[in-house]
């Protein structure tokens, strides 16, 4: 990482995070607000669920195209294009008039997400300084999981209680994408000479050797986690209004929050359990956390709904803080934008797939036996991810490895 003069008086790691929160918030800003788009435009379930994909789309398409690209040309530039990315998908929803702009402000939103996986990450984890390595890999999981989750609660509370609800919150996210954009500005730049305009060099899912031991169960613990999450981003307004028949938004995106809120929570207690433990446990408790949300639907009760977003999200949380925690630190410096961004392919396939399968098997059943059958595959996969790695623990990159990686 270089240093350059005068950098010392320069914002470190929780300023990077900073930025990081808010361009993720901006990704889940519309999950509350679906509701009122299929009352103004009058599209199906899984026309919600095709949206929800484009997004998750374009976010894989990044990474595969440009995943690796902050390695050469730095981070600053990477996050100042994703800012410009964000603010562009907020110009959609606020001049939105049907569904092509809809699908071009989730398409944005998923560009600057894909952006914004890796290089945030790696920015936040560069600009640590000594002996704040740890507390950095939270920073940056946390602003992640906490990004997501706080944009639907911000969203589901102003369109509930303030007025113009499909409009507000968007001129509200333009307002902190400019503060971020004034941050980025002053971030040291932590790429060793980074190239003006080179080339993309499309990578695909492209792994170094001596990490792909440690790569295989942290990605497969991060898809299942990850399957939760889309189910509650792009499908927990419906199951609550439809299925236990509440129409308050705030509830909505509180909801909605839980699971991240709690996912955050977990991720704090992964450092004190341990990255390898944590992986396995993380799996049981997304587990319970999955049978709950099962029950919730079983037995229509909003409060056992919580309960499971709660639950699961604790688990996947701490599976996901291990697991990225684990890939980053024994990728090569060199490689690391590209590696965790290939971690983020499987982790957004995760949040993709299986919610665009719950979409469509809502058109053929109902949304409750949907969410049920959703509930058993992802248990089934949650519970293989957690015995393969309680199995075969990963293992972690010795101290003073990490240091010259460092």
């Amino acid at each position: 990482m270089i240093v350059r003069k005068g950098e010392g008086r320069r914002p470190g790691y929780a300023a990077a995070a900073s930025v990081f929160a808010i361009g993720m918030a901006g990704t889940t800003l519309p999950t509350p607000l679906y509701g009122l788009y299929q009352e103004q435009i009058g599209f199906s379930e899984l026309m919600v669920t095709v949206v929800f994909a484009v997004y998750a789309v374009a976010v894989i398409t990044v990474l595969l195209v440009a995943g690796n690209y902050s390695d050469e040309v730095g981070r600053r530039p990477v996050l100042f294009c994703a800012m410009a990315l964000s603010a562009a998908s907020a110009g959609c929803f606020l001049l939105e008039s049907g569904l092509p702009l809809l699908f071009a402000g989730r398409l944005l939103s998923g560009c600057a997400a894909g952006l914004l996986s890796g290089a945030a990450t790696a920015a936040v984890m560069e600009l640590a300084g000594p002996g704040q390595r740890a507390r950095a890999g939270f920073a940056a999981t946390a602003a992640n999981m906490g990004g997501l989750g706080c944009g639907p609660l911000l969203s589901g509370i102003l369109a509930q209680y303030a007025a113009r609800p499909l409009e507000l919150v968007f001129w509200v996210h333009i307002g902190l994408v400019a503060v971020a954009a004034v941050i980025i500005h002053f971030l040291p730049e932590t790429v060793e000479r980074p190239k003006r305009f080179p080339p993309l060099k499309p990578q695909g899912v492209s792994v170094p050797d001596e990490v792909k031991g440690v790569f295989v169960p942290a990605s497969v613990a991060a898809f299942a986690g990850f399957s939760l999450l889309g189910l509650f981003t792009a499908l927990a307004p419906s199951f609550v209004a439809r299925t236990l028949d509440v129409h308050n938004l705030a509830v909505t995106g509180a909801v909605v929050f839980s699971v991240f809120l709690a996912s955050t929570a977990g991720q704090s207690l992964s450092e004190r359990i341990g990255t390898r433990r944590a992986l396995p446990i993380g799996c049981a408790v997304l587990v319970a956390g999955l049978l709950l949300v099962a029950s919730s639907l079983i037995i229509e009760s909003l409060a056992v709904l919580v309960v499971g977003a709660l639950c699961g999200g604790a688990g996947q949380g701490l599976a996901f803080r291990a697991a990225l925690s684990l890939v980053g630190g024994a990728a090569p410096a060199e490689h690391r934008g590209g590696t965790i961004s290939a971690f983020f392919v499987i982790a957004y396939t995760g949040i993709s797939l299986p919610v665009v399968g719950v979409g469509a098997a809502a058109q053929l059943w109902d949304l409750r036996t949907a969410g049920l059958v959703f509930a058993a595959c992802v248990i089934l996969l949650a519970a293989c991810a957690g015995v393969y790695s309680a199995l075969r623990p990963p293992t972690e990159p010795t101290k003073a490895r990490d240091e010259a990686r460092r």
